[in-house]
């Protein structure tokens, strides 16, 4: 009987199951304006600058575009734009994975590290010509800086071969967003450093140079390069705060891309796209470095 019973019900159709409404367009509705954004803001005008790179005034193919980037003048702004890149990246990165560290893990207030993240999120957004003035108020030949180092300490900073409107003087204007983008990246990484970790290493007797030699550092180094080469490709890219700070006084690609697509002078807006071209693909190189290192740093610290 038991069996009987049982075949029964096995026999008997199922009830049927509630329709299920597809949640896909619901869920994707959110993402359609970043998209749609990024189709029209990015991706179209990024495609356009690549055909045009390889276009004729008269809408031709052509290769002379590229060929013309081997004039000495570009190879020397390609040149001095990665030296000041570069710079800022590796100054930025340095004093910005000291201070991420010291607030995380650093022993201060509990404040300081909300304050420091907060200002950190403002300053990295903080560029273009309020920029160039800012740091024109406080270091120009006329800045408060300056002055108060003149009139209090007998120190006269331009006599001593300081220059805003220079090489350095445009890595060290980079640097106030530089510093706090590499504060907010690092932050994360030194969070998923274990305290385990270093308790073990230092129950085997080894120093805390040797842990971070040996433990913290190899961990972390993916993220510290990974968000070096995005400091990288975000002076690289930078061209309002160079432009109000040194005008054309300093070579750099963004400041000769500029004046080849709006300049009256130097008018070429096809060798512009070439030019433009040949920053996309170094940015982009970095870019897709810095994904690759920061998906494999997150395997270390899940």
């Amino acid at each position: 009987m038991p069996n009987q019973t049982a075949s029964a019900l096995a026999a008997a159709p199922s009830a049927p199951k509630p329709a299920t409404r597809a949640s896909l367009p619901l869920a994707w509705l959110g993402v359609v304006p970043f998209f749609a954004f990024a189709t029209l803001f990015l991706i179209l005008p990024t495609l356009d600058l690549m055909i045009g790179a390889f276009q004729t005034p008269t809408g031709g193919f052509t290769l002379d575009n590229i060929a013309r980037l081997n004039q000495p003048t570009i190879i020397s702004a390609y040149k001095i734009s990665i030296q000041v890149s570069l710079a800022s990246a590796l100054l930025g990165a340095l004093i910005g994975f000291f201070l991420a560290h010291a607030a995380v893990s650093g022993g201060l207030p509990a404040w300081i590290r909300p304050t420091l993240t907060t200002f950190s999120g403002v300053a990295s957004n903080f560029a273009g010509i309020p920029l160039a003035f800012a740091f024109l108020a406080t270091l120009g030949r006329a800045g408060l800086v300056t002055i108060l180092l003149r009139d209090l300490f007998g120190f006269n900073l331009y006599g001593a071969g300081f220059n805003l409107l220079s090489f350095w003087g445009l890595a060290i204007t980079y640097l106030y967003f530089q510093i706090p983008l590499m504060v907010l990246i690092l932050m994360p990484a030194l969070d998923g450093l274990k305290k385990e970790w270093g308790e073990a290493a230092a129950i085997l007797g080894a120093t805390k140079a040797q842990y971070w030699r040996h433990v913290a550092l190899p961990v972390l180094w993916p993220s510290l390069l990974g968000a070096t080469l995005l400091l990288f490709a975000n002076a690289f890219g930078a061209v309002a705060t160079a432009y109000a700070l040194t005008g054309s006084s300093l070579n750099i690609v963004p400041i000769l891309l500029y004046a080849q697509i709006r300049g009256d002078v130097l008018h070429d807006p096809h060798l512009g796209y070439a030019l433009a071209l040949g920053m996309i693909l170094i940015t982009g190189f970095s870019n897709v470095a810095y994904i690759w290192l920061r998906t494999r740093s997150e395997r270390w610290l899940k």
